[in-house]
């Protein structure tokens, strides 16, 4: 059960130094945490401050600049011997940069003498890749995964991996989470009737199922889909009944949104009365946007593990906040209790 705390809207701001201390509440936990450092990148400053804020402490001192060739530069600004130090960093556009930020932040506090190094990845690239499908291709999800691990992280905290074999990956400890709970209450809290909970494509049926199970049961459809190119989805059927029903479409990430925008299309022409759009990751490239504004949606919701833009945002779209769930991860982590039954 996550605890309540209370929230803030996020601020975008593309700050990379961070030395001034964040406004905290008083935490609702008693133990000694002056051993818990919390770190952010540059990629999603906004969720790291929420993050820190829910724990009650202070987002670490730390500089990042960039040599004119392009090559990054980080050092922590304070020290960090034998305390357990947490990094906040998806791995989101531009993707190259922000891990190779990651790993260099990994390597400056395991060469300051950290206890224990774990890399918080809201969002994992190269996590499409995760096995051969032809000839002489790589595997991108386990390159990620060795080169954090030779980095020198102890342990990884993951949200919504694009599948779950990718935990298999690592030679560490790996916790991986969801951000469902707080998409499940935020439609609780709309009263919904008539719910079917619809898999946009029959790899992603064991998420849809389980988010089904969790919103009181409701039925599951699946839309039969042949992907011919990357990036490129042709709907064929839908598998279950959805007509007059209130469809709510599941998937871990929206990308270019062509298999959620195809999606909704089917299912309004299978009858169902209204479409929802449900994801953790808001990947969002081009054109995502255009594509979601006119497509059969009355809500897209998505979580704040990337950040959203103002130039992104869209009257249908609500981006919810999983500050919370990372937050008490890692407490949990660090008291060295129990993350599975924060979801049960």
């Amino acid at each position: 059960m996550i605890r309540s705390k209370s929230k803030r809207t996020p601020s975008w701001g593309d700050a990379v130094i961070h030395t001034a201390p964040l406004p905290t509440t008083t935490p609702s936990h008693t133990s000694d945490h002056s051993r818990l450092k919390l770190f952010s990148g540059s990629a999603n400053i906004a969720l790291a401050q929420e993050i820190a804020r829910y724990l009650g402490i202070d987002l670490g001192p730390m500089v990042r600049k960039r040599f004119a060739d392009g090559e990054l530069y980080v050092q922590i600004q304070e020290s960090i011997r034998g305390c357990d130090v947490y990094l906040i960093q998806p791995c989101c556009r531009p993707v190259n940069d922000h891990l190779m930020e990651l790993l260099i932040m990994v390597d400056a506090c395991r060469r300051a003498s950290a206890r224990q190094v774990t890399a918080v990845i809201p969002y994992y690239g190269y996590a499409r890749a995760d096995r051969k499908t032809a000839g002489r291709e790589s595997i991108t999800a386990k390159l990620v995964a060795n080169l954090i691990t030779q980095a020198g992280a102890s342990r990884v905290l993951a949200m919504d991996l694009h599948s779950a074999q990718i935990q298999g990956y690592f030679d560490i400890p790996v916790d991986h989470v969801y951000g469902s709970p707080v998409l499940l209450d935020y439609l609780r809290s709309k009263n919904l009737e008539d719910i079917v909970v619809v898999s946009p494509d029959v790899g992603g049926v064991a998420r849809a199922r389980a988010f089904a199970n969790k919103l009181d049961d409701a039925p599951l459809a699946i839309i039969d889909k042949r992907r011919q190119a990357h990036n490129v989805a042709e709907v064929m059927n839908v598998v279950g009944d959805v007509k007059g029903k209130t469809a709510v479409l599941v998937d871990d990430m929206i990308d270019t949104a062509g298999t959620i925008l195809e999606g909704a299309r089917l299912l309004r022409r299978e009858g169902a009365k209204e479409v929802y759009a449900c994801a953790t990751h808001a990947v969002f490239s081009p054109p995502a946007i255009e594509r979601l504004q006119g497509g059969d949606f009355e809500e897209v919701i998505v979580t704040n593990t990337i950040p959203v833009p103002e130039t992104q945002r869209f009257p249908q779209l609500t981006v919810l906040s999983v500050a919370s769930i990372l937050g008490e991860t890692i407490w949990r982590i660090h008291e060295d209790s129990s993350v599975s039954s924060m979801f049960r």
